[in-house]
Parts: structure tokens; sequence; C-alpha cells
């Protein structure tokens, strides 16, 4: 189950900043059963509930938080500050505003904790990753259908019986839920194949039973699937930074 708690974050925050929705609903949206707690926000001490770390970014003037989903060798997006390349890639999420950078980590399935690192006297980052979404979504499809005969033939449903389902799904509209109600309609659209491709993806790179699966051929299969990992990823982070029309 692939969780992106950064880009909700950075998704309400954003629209709760624009005025496009109201305080209770973006905290019930992020947080949901789970209890967050955020440390290193400028002028606070300690760690503080979720809900007054909102209130702190209103006050330092942030207007707009962007996913970012670092993997090794591609850390665009992420501000140059000590600790934040670090502890995002060990997250592999991040939300980035213009005076604040936050990284979650998961403590259990009751409490995330959020590390903030001040942006005061940072260079402006490297051009986030994304692009627009229906550029996203056309790198999406291309990589989904380069992919798919190695899909076949690992032959996935031996081991996973759950896998032509979930193939099935892709060429159905099942928009993303959880997401602002004026979010963009196609961005939705491409969450919510984005995240159903993932977990295709995450079967297609565990081994098999019983070892089934030679080096040499996990190593084929990583490398013919890498660029769907990476259209994925792409496809995520063009979705929760999208704007509304």
């Amino acid at each position: 189950m692939h969780d992106y708690p950064a880009g909700r974050f950075a998704v309400w925050t954003t629209a709760w900043l624009a005025g496009r929705t109201s305080y209770d609903e973006a905290l019930d949206a992020v947080t949901g059963e789970t209890a967050h707690r955020v440390s290193g926000l400028p002028d606070t001490d300690g760690a503080v509930p979720l809900g007054a770390a909102l209130t702190a970014l209103r006050g330092l003037g942030e207007r707009r938080l962007r996913l970012v989903l670092p993997v090794p060798g591609d850390v665009r997006g992420l501000p140059a500050v000590p600790g934040l390349a670090a502890a995002a890639l060990a997250s592999g999420q991040a939300a980035v505003g213009e005076r604040v950078a936050l990284v979650p980590e998961p403590l259990g399935p009751e409490v995330v904790q959020w590390t903030a690192f001040s942006l005061d006297g940072a260079l402006p980052p490297p051009p986030p990753a994304e692009g627009t979404l229906r550029s996203a979504s056309g790198a999406l499809d291309l990589a989904i259908t380069e992919s798919a005969r190695t899909l076949a033939q690992l032959d996935l449903a031996r081991w996973h019986p759950e896998v032509p389902g979930l193939l099935a799904d892709l060429a159905r509209p099942k928009p993303a839920p959880g997401l602002p109600q004026d979010h963009d309609p196609l961005a939705l659209s491409i969450l919510g194949r984005a995240l159903r491709v993932a977990a295709v993806l995450d079967l297609a790179l565990a081994d098999a039973p019983g070892g089934a699966v030679t080096s040499g051929q996990a190593a084929r299969r990583d490398a013919v699937l890498r660029p769907l990992g990476d259209a994925v990823r792409e496809a995520v982070t063009a979705a929760y930074n999208a704007l509304p029309r």
C-alpha cells in the first residue's frame, strides 16, 4: 500500500492557505485517525500538533507546498539545506514550501513524526521533477505499454493471483479519493491510476517464491521496469501538485 502523507499535507495545506477549504477539513484530511506532531518549525519550541503547524505556516507567509519524491541520484525540488536531502531520501517524500520543508516519518500505525527544515537563506532548489498533467499521463501510459510484455513474461499471476484484477483495473477510471473537492479531475484520475500501477510494480519487483527468479533475471526485470517506476513517481508528483483550473 503506497501512502504519501507529504502529498496529502502539501495539497490540503495549499488549499487551506488559498482559502479553498476550511481549517478543520484540511486537518481532518491530513491526519485521519493518526496523531501527527511536527518538530523544528521556526519560532516554535519542541514538537507541536499538526494543527499548530498549519497555523505556524500561515504565520510564516507560506502560500503553497509541493510534494517532492526524491530517489538516489534525483533530488530535484529539494533545497540545499543541511540534513534535508538525507531525511527526504530516507522517507521517500517531502512537502516543500518557500520558508519550510517538512519530512514525515511514520512511528507505527498511529503516529507520524514530521521534521521541519528552515529554508531561510537557502538557494532556490532545482526545478521540480514533474511536468504537466497530460505529459505525466502520457509518460505513464507509454511506460505501461512498454512494460506489459515483461509483466506477462514474469508470469506474476502464478505467484500473485491478484495481479490480473489489478491489471484489468488500469483500463477503468478510478479517481483517487481524499483530495480537495476542487482538485483537477485529470489529476484525480492520474493519481488513481498511478497508485494501481505502483501496486502491480511492487509485485513485479518482488522475487518469486522459492527463488524461481535468478539474479540475472531479476537484474533484467529491474532494468526494464525502472522506467515504469519513474513514470509512476512523475505522475504522483504532478497529480498532488496540480492546482485547480
